[in-house]
């Protein structure tokens, strides 16, 4: 990007020598896609949590309402599936259950690409519909609610690496009930993992060798479970930002009467294309929540 600016330095100064519609133009081709990686990268830095980069799972729930609340939530369902037809991601329905009479009652998605869950938890919260129903023979005016909740996609195959530096290795000698001798060379292995303190040992085994061999294998399968209880304790933590979403505590609202408008509450962002919006332009809302100040 520097390189590019300093570039577009040197053009500028060729213009001021000399005006040439083929150079005007490469300069201002320049500026608009020099401003598009500024704004991009600028984004980026604000992905700074280490689940950033990760997939999302992304939940909607109809609100208190029915048809009308399960008709929304479906509406918010394609808006989101259109959004991640226009970043190149890919999405998969995991779960999904249907309205009585239309729309749905809450839907599960994996939604797979780079940043994905960075962008989409701008998105968790109470979603606000203001519409004419379409329901209602009376053509009566109705606000709908419905909830949106992001959470990262978590590996559960996580790797186990296991540094030499943070293992204690004790050798003694194997003893059996009462005592008893089972070797009388200290064939016996206690391994102990420094930075959690977890301990696996071995005395089975007929060798060193092979005891050393197996008490890594213990050792390694007692930090898998380890670190996925750390995993499992941070979905926890992310949860409790779900619970704290309630009815009423609307962070969008999306009015289709008796005027035309989205209006983002965390941002003050308003947009007068509605249509535009429903059909997954919502990047400018989410850049907005992630780069306020």
């Amino acid at each position: 990007m520097k390189e590019d600016y300093e570039e577009l330095e040197v053009y500028l100064e060729l213009l001021k020598e000399k005006e040439d519609e083929k150079v005007i133009k490469e300069v201002q081709e320049g500026i608009s896609e020099l401003s598009k990686e500024l704004d991009s990268l600028k984004l980026k830095s604000m992905l700074k949590e280490e689940e950033d980069p990760n997939n999302a799972i992304l939940f909607i729930h109809a609100g208190a309402g029915g048809t009308e609340s399960c008709d929304w939530a479906n509406i918010l369902l394609r808006m989101y599936l259109r959004w991640v037809e226009r970043k190149g991601y890919s999405s998969q329905i995991l779960h999904i259950t249907g309205g009585e009479e239309a729309g749905i009652r809450s839907a599960t998605l994996l939604i797979s690409g780079l940043y994905a869950y960075g962008y989409l938890k701008a998105e968790s919260g109470v979603h606000r519909l203001v519409r004419i129903s379409p329901f209602d023979a009376a053509k009566r005016r109705h606000t709908s609610f419905a909830s949106v909740f992001a959470s990262p996609e978590i590996d559960e195959s996580i790797e186990v690496e296991i540094k030499d530096a943070d293992l204690k290795i004790d050798t003694y000698r194997a003893s059996g009930a009462g005592g008893q001798h089972v070797n009388v060379t200290d064939s016996a292995v206690r391994i102990t993992h420094l930075p959690t303190g977890i301990v696996a040992q071995c005395q089975n085994e007929r060798s060193q060798h092979q005891n050393k061999a197996t008490a890594l294998k213990i050792l390694r399968s007692r930090l898998f479970e380890y670190y996925r209880e750390k995993e499992r304790e941070k979905l926890a933590e992310i949860e409790k930002k779900k619970k704290k979403i309630e009815w009423g505590s609307q962070i969008r609202s999306y009015v289709l009467h008796p005027y035309r408008m989205v209006k983002d509450h965390r941002t003050n962002l308003e947009k007068g294309n509605v249509d535009k919006v429903l059909d997954g332009e919502i990047d400018e809302f989410i850049e907005a929540y992630l780069t306020r100040a």
